[in-house]
């Protein structure tokens, strides 16, 4: 068997690597949660915000804890979770490639978290410095504690694995309790009366709560500690969220217990200047300094615990960037599948941090790397609420206002602790992203399915909000919604382009590339296949029509099908746009003249482009044409034309209007298209109309060949009466034009 076929946690038979039940997940989380930073720091934050800015961190805390325990209980009771916690999760959610990233990154910060716990751990002996330098004449450093510790530790973690260090968590956790018990049983500090507490006394010029936030926020970091685990629970689906809630409540009880007898018990000068106050309130003292030793030892362990777990499964995805490392790690030992290499690795950085001995720059980034966990697992529950995916189905269920609250406050609380220490952050996993997709073959498909679905509730939505608006103010705010039916797709560019350029930014436009005959299974495959080449063609182009296929036994059937379509929009279609080449043949001509005869009976705007070999030729001249029959058409056609210079495409053209009028009504027509201008009915400057003089039909075919011949575009305008009287002729007209897109508005659109 190969080492990407192994699940971590798995092993032969079916049964579930130790197969531990809900204590060790709670006992895991609530070990990490009591830890060194309640016990150093808890002082430190009332001394400096007071009684009520300690309440408001331990909110602002769990604002961020609560709702990712409930995406990580929604989550959990979805799917069958494997080993790997967290990191499981996250990658079977956003796909491996970014899971990994962010699997990655939590491990660094679940290994370092050791060597942060044992850096505090050796704050335990600070009472005894004194002591050890007068005996052996050397200053006291702390890592002559916390090296030997956590090599020791890690020993033990390697030869004895996850049955003995859950064993060591019942230890610690009675320890911890009795800690705890002692501190509520004791009295105020000698001299500080109780009576004089104040719920907002702080310190002068005391720090700011952001700042206090960020040193303490460690000490909220605990609760998915046995997520770790999941490999090595027999109930992954029980186990998480009962033990992963329950340490959170808990967790925050405690928080908000210890807060208030603190600010009843001391002055805010001792609490903000002695980081070891509990053990002059407990009703002995020495107990918080061995609850100090259990509480960091205990998280150290939670740590250890989970870590090469992270890793392993990392390992077993082959989701590392070298290839090696994945094999070796990915090996467990034993019918439990012990991740004993993994536990190796963790070791070594943890060993090579406490060398360090950097406790403040280590915390900062392990603050970060969590915050970004703790926001994917509420943006996942987000998504995959929104969605609404029949295969999400959880047993317990989150609120989708909840968890997206809590990914943006992660994201908020991020930048407020540290923005820099976030910058980096989010640039260190944006590098490992880099490296990992160009060194493995990481999956994105989970992600782009849970978008789609939220992409579809939204559509939808939205869909059914404009379909109830449809119709109030349809003149006012009138935007093409165009449909094409075209069975010559492959072998011309222009008028998908025009579509496209037209649904850019200010229209809609669907395209259905025709297929005759009639659908049976060899025609509905032909049109797959068909809609795979649309696809294919308009890839990676920046494309905003909505390409489909139609099936029909002819253009009029396929027509009258695709006009009762509801515009993707979410308003109906209010235009449909035919074409032709000057090389077609006239029959091509003859069945659109048919389909627009057609398609006017459902009050839809027609537009047929005629094209060439020109392709709109540099895009820079947009020319107009009004007449006298024009007056329904005129805003449609250089509404347009405005449209048209809405994309990049069109970004230096200049449209010219043309208004070809009767000799003896020129001066009136004149006038009343001013006024139109000035009243803004029309959406022209009078600087670009030039006013023709013209009684005669030959003439004006004379003058448009004459000023339009170089145009780019021509927009010309026609209506019922003409297409029944000329046909093909109408559309066959202006031959020197080289694109002509001949335009008949349903009604007069009113412009304010």
């Amino acid at each position: 068997m190969t080492a990407t076929s192994l699940q971590p946690g798995s092993i032969p038979g079916g049964q579930r690597g130790h197969g531990f039940g809900v204590l060790p997940v709670f006992l895991a989380g609530i070990s990490t949660i009591l830890g060194a930073i309640m016990f150093l720091r808890f002082g430190y934050a009332v001394g400096h915000v007071g009684w009520l800015g300690a309440m408001l961190i331990i909110l602002l805390g769990h604002m961020v804890t609560i709702p990712t325990a409930l995406a990580l209980a929604e989550i959990a009771t979805n799917r069958k979770v494997e080993g790997g916690g967290e990191y499981f999760i996250i990658s079977r959610s956003f796909g491996t490639s970014i899971g990994s990233v962010i699997g990655i990154s939590l491990y660094l910060s679940q290994a370092i978290s050791v060597a942060f716990y044992m850096i505090a751990f050796a704050e335990a002996f600070q009472p005894f410095a004194p002591a050890f330098e007068a005996y052996t004449g050397l200053p006291m450093d702390p890592r002559f504690i916390s090296f030997p510790a956590t090599f020791l530790l890690v020993v033990i973690m390697i030869f004895k694995g996850a049955s003995m260090g859950v064993r060591m968590l019942y230890v610690v956790a009675a320890t911890l309790g009795a800690a705890l018990v002692m501190f509520f049983l004791g009295s105020p500090v000698e001299g500080f009366d109780p009576g004089l507490a104040s719920i907002s006394g702080t310190v002068p010029n005391a720090d700011p709560l952001v700042l206090v936030f960020a040193i303490v926020f460690p000490a909220f970091t605990g609760m998915t500690a046995g997520v770790g685990l999941s490999g090595d629970l027999a109930n992954p689906r029980k186990a998480i969220p009962r033990g992963t809630i329950a340490a959170t409540l808990v967790g925050m009880v405690v928080y908000v217990a210890i807060v208030t007898k603190l600010v009843f018990s001391a002055s805010a000068e001792d609490l903000a200047s002695d980081q070891l106050i509990m053990m002059r309130i407990s009703a002995w003292g020495p107990i918080i300094l061995i609850g100090l030793g259990a509480a960091t030892i205990s998280s150290a362990i939670g740590s250890i615990l989970v870590a090469p777990r992270t890793i392993q499964a990392l390992a077993v995805d082959a989701s590392l960037p070298i290839g090696r490392m994945n094999r070796w790690l990915a090996r467990g030992e034993g019918e439990v599948n012990e991740p004993r290499r993994a536990t190796m690795a963790t070791g070594s950085i943890a060993l090579f941090v406490v060398l360090l001995g950097d406790v403040d720059f280590v915390a900062r980034l392990i603050s970060m790397f969590f915050m970004v966990t703790y926001g994917s697992l509420c943006a996942i529950s987000f998504l995959e609420n929104f969605a609404s995916r029949p295969s999400y189905r959880p047993s317990f269920r989150s609120r989708w206002y909840i968890s997206l609250f809590g990914a943006l406050i992660c994201l908020f609380m991020m930048f407020q602790m540290d923005p820099l220490f976030a910058i980096l952050a989010l640039t260190v996993m944006i590098g490992l992203y880099q490296m990992i997709a160009r060194s493995t073959s990481g999956s994105g498909h989970d992600l782009a399915d849970m978008f789609e679905g939220v992409m579809s509730q939204l559509t939808r939505f939205m869909h059914v909000k404009l379909q109830v608006r449809s119709g109030h103010e349809v003149d006012r705010e009138w935007r093409p919604s165009v449909i094409m039916v075209n069975e010559r797709t492959f072998d011309r560019r222009a008028p998908l382009q025009l579509l496209r350029w037209i649904s850019h930014r200010y229209g809609f436009g669907t395209y259905l590339h025709y297929i005759p005959g009639v659908l049976n299974r060899e025609t509905y495959q032909e049109s797959v296949r068909q809609r795979d080449r649309l696809l294919e063609l308009v890839d990676g182009q920046d494309n905003t029509v909505f390409m489909e296929t139609i099936v029909s036994p002819s253009m009029i059937s396929a027509l009258a099908q695709s006009l009762q379509l509801p515009g993707v929009s979410g308003i109906a279609n209010n235009s449909i746009m035919f074409e032709f080449s000057v090389h077609d043949e006239r029959a091509v001509v003859s069945e659109i003249v048919e389909s627009a005869v057609f398609s006017a009976s459902t009050n839809m705007s027609q537009l047929v482009l005629r094209h060439g070999d020109h392709y709109f030729g540099d895009q820079r001249r947009i020319h107009i044409w009004l007449t006298w029959n024009d007056d329904t058409n005129a805003n449609a056609m250089i509404l347009l034309g405005y449209i048209l210079m809405g994309h990049r495409d069109w970004d230096d053209a200049e449209i010219s209007v043309f208004a070809a009028l009767p000799k003896d009504q020129l001066v009136e027509q004149r006038e009343e298209i001013e006024q139109l201008i000035d009243d803004g009915r029309l959406p022209i400057s009078e600087k670009n109309i030039t006013y023709l003089a013209t009684d005669d039909r030959t003439e004006f075919l004379e003058l448009v060949a004459r000023r339009s011949a170089d145009a780019d575009l021509t927009i010309i305008g026609f209506d019922e009466d003409g297409l029944a009287e000329r046909r093909e002729e109408l559309f066959l007209n202006h031959p020197a034009l080289p694109c002509v897109l001949f335009v008949r508005a349903a009604q007069e659109i009113l412009m304010e």
